[in-house]
């Protein structure tokens, strides 16, 4: 029984699915983007985010651990000083699943996963307020004052 025991094992014993996502996240920070099923793309963000957020952290301790998963030294330089950097300010979701057509020979579903490229800025949120009745607030006096 597989009580407790997150994640999905995609049809693999445990030790072909580790090597798999290994060079997945490998071949992933190479080009990335790459192109593979949709549950082996949502099943690789997890791993992804996680290196990434080993990147931000940027101490020696982090970059031990991430050669433990990548397994290559250029990749993992290019992790730390390249891509970890770009995302410094975003607190998390460094990657989107875009999905694509069915594949032609079995019909499974792909998707391309791939960084998020576009900045991000901080939200500076009322804190008794909720989003939408902060928003509803602003737009009322606009009103009034076109109506005067």
């Amino acid at each position: 029984m597989r009580h407790n025991k997150s994640g999905r094992r995609l049809g693999r014993k445990p030790d072909h699915l580790q090597h798999m996502m290994r060079n997945m996240v490998t071949s992933f920070f190479e080009n990335e983007k790459i192109t593979t099923t949709v549950t082996r793309a949502k099943e690789l963000r997890k791993l992804v985010d996680r290196m990434i957020t080993l990147g931000k952290r940027g101490d020696l301790h982090a970059r031990r651990q991430a050669l433990k998963v990548i397994r290559d030294p250029k990749v993992v330089g290019k992790l730390f000083e390249m891509i970890a950097p770009r995302y410094a300010q975003r607190p998390g979701g460094y990657t989107r699943i875009i999905r694509l057509e069915n594949r032609l020979g079995d019909n499974a579903p792909m998707a391309v996963i791939e960084l998020v490229e576009e900045g991000y800025e901080p939200q500076d949120q009322p804190s008794g307020e909720p989003k939408d009745v902060a928003a509803k607030t602003a737009d009322e006096p606009a009103k009034e004052e076109e109506t005067v």
